[in-house]
């Protein structure tokens, strides 16, 4: 039974905020990598292609922990949580919205044995 949690964490810039955002996403990577169960941690921005033309936020972390322990700690983060309280709730941050999901690779009623 995998045990994986995906997270796509995206953000909507104030206007004229994009790079600052960027930036200061870019910034918690270092220190993610440095956590024992994370899989992946890579902020993307989103490119004009004609061959993907949905609408989503501009700015997305894709994220893939060992465990859903490892994902909650993560969030606990002192650096995590100043992120979100100074960047997203204040008034005063860079980033307009945040919409955060978590995914798991199982299918529903999956019965694979416990080991």
């Amino acid at each position: 039974m995998s045990q994986k949690i995906y997270c796509t964490a995206s953000f909507r810039p104030k206007p004229g905020r994009e790079v600052a955002v960027f930036k200061a996403l870019q910034a918690l990577e270092p220190n993610a990598h440095r956590e024992d169960a994370c899989l992946l941690y890579t902020v993307t921005r989103q490119i004009d292609n004609p061959f993907a033309q949905g609408e989503s936020y501009p700015i997305v972390f894709h994220e893939i922990w060992a465990n859903r322990e490892a994902f909650e700690a993560h969030c606990q983060r002192r650096e995590i949580q100043q992120f979100f309280q100074a960047q997203v709730e204040s008034p005063e941050g860079d980033i307009e919205a945040a919409n955060v999901c978590v995914y798991t690779d199982e299918p529903i009623d999956f019965d694979a044995p416990q080991l």
